[in-house]
């Protein structure tokens, strides 16, 4: 039964997926590699179509996994590879050492949810370690685009509150499944205040969005969302009355993105070039290398969504989207189908945390809200972001290898039971 099983997963809707991918990708850095007869392009389009198979069926034989939804991932990792490699090939080979890296913990988190028996133990450490890296870089922390929220260590830097997502997931489940409601909004809210005082809004929402979904899901108050949302508000107009410097460059960002137009070669120039470059990619794109997106300060992070549309065009623009929106309808069937609790509840954080997180920068980029320093899912350059975004489908992962496992062992019971009588 397990072989027959084993089987049907292989087979499934993900299988034609994957050579689909695999083929696009080897297709893909093959025309580069025509381009110009780098030998780097030739490499890589025979690896990353080995990383993909790999991360899809390699991770399947160690235990249940959803292959469609690893191939998705897979999709998504590589087109950032091949994005980049083309507006740099030293970003672009830096994020395949990455992306290998991130598959490996992906694996990591997985074989943790699978094998995990409780989170009880270690949650106050989760905790408390993720208040002290978070306020990390307040000590001794360098300054990137108004935020003071890296870390240079040994030549590389790092945000700390990348790595802090997972524990914040762990423990936010973690205690919402035991009921204490209080407390993890009072650990969601030290979290936020101190990436609002390093400046790093961006990440403060996501995190905040984050824990009022998941307080939300545990205890279904439209008040909690309510309170939540007006103490925020509040805490903004107050921070902004005490500590208006620390909201300036916030505010200023509200400006832009009310009218860019006003400043086209000064603070509205990045949100303009990366409009322009979106209409000129027109519905089909002007093709792979063929793209002037690199105007855009940040082509590369977070305004890398516009070099996609700029060379695949707004279709192809619209499929990376759904394959988004696919990702959080996997996680929310998984939560669906968790047999805890707690694990219900880690897969909801998940698939909201990477929803939240793709509505806020792809949003910023076709100008719907105004624009915050986050990355791209999966997508944009830095090794930290695609490190932990692959951390968060491994819990996903986890949680549905746990559920399968759970539902097998039923079946195993059930057969024996029938057996006796």
């Amino acid at each position: 039964m397990k072989e027959k099983n084993h089987k049907r997963r292989r087979s499934g809707p993900g299988r034609a997926m994957v050579s689909a991918v695999m083929l696009f990708f080897f297709l893909a850095f093959f025309l580069l590699f025509l381009q110009d007869f780098n030998w780097q392009s030739l490499a890589l389009a025979l690896i990353v179509p080995v990383i993909i198979l790999f991360g899809s069926f390699g991770i399947s034989r160690l235990f249940p996994a959803d292959t469609l939804l690893l191939s998705l991932v897979n999709f998504l990792c590589a087109l950032g590879v091949l994005v980049l490699y083309r507006l740099s090939p030293e970003r672009g080979l830096t994020q395949a050492l990455n992306y290998g890296v991130g598959v490996a913990a992906m694996i990591g988190c997985t074989l943790l949810i699978r094998y995990m028996p409780s989170f009880r133990f270690v949650n106050w450490a989760f905790m408390l370690g993720s208040v002290a890296l978070l306020a990390l870089p307040l000590l001794i922390g360098t300054e990137r685009n108004g935020a003071n929220s890296w870390i240079t260590f040994g030549g590389r830097s790092f945000q700390p509150s990348e790595i802090v997502k997972i524990a914040l997931l762990i423990s936010m489940a973690h205690m919402l499944a035991k009921r204490k409601v209080i407390l993890t909004m009072g650990f969601a809210a030290v979290c936020v205040l101190v990436l609002a005082v390093q400046n790093d809004f961006g990440t403060a929402l996501l995190y905040f969005g984050t824990a009022l979904v998941l307080g939300y899901a545990a205890t279904g108050s439209v008040l909690l969302v309510g309170a939540g949302v007006g103490g925020a508000g509040a805490a903004v107009v107050l921070g902004n009355m005490i500590m208006p410097e620390r909201f300036a460059r916030a505010m200023s960002r509200v400006n832009v993105w009310l009218d860019p137009w006003q400043d086209v070669q000064g603070a509205g120039y990045q949100i303009v070039q990366g409009l322009i470059a979106m209409a000129n990619g027109g519905l089909w794109g002007v093709g792979l290398g063929a793209g002037n997106a690199t105007v855009i300060p940040e082509h590369y992070n977070d305004f890398i969504f516009a070099v996609i549309v700029n060379e695949f065009g707004m279709i192809f623009g619209l499929l990376v989207v759904l394959m988004y929106a696919f990702i959080m309808i996997r996680g929310i069937m998984i939560a669906r189908n968790a047999r805890t609790l707690f694990h219900a509840l880690l897969a909801t954080g998940c698939a909201a945390m990477i929803a939240l997180q793709v509505f806020v920068i792809i949003g910023g980029n076709i100008k719907l809200i105004p624009l915050t320093g986050i990355t791209l899912p999966f997508i944009s350059y830095g090794g930290t972001s695609l490190v932990s975004s692959l951390c968060i489908i491994g819990i996903m992962q986890g949680v549905a290898a746990r559920s399968e496992a759970g539902v097998n062992e039923d079946r195993e019971l059930a057969m024996q039971g029938g057996g006796l009588k």
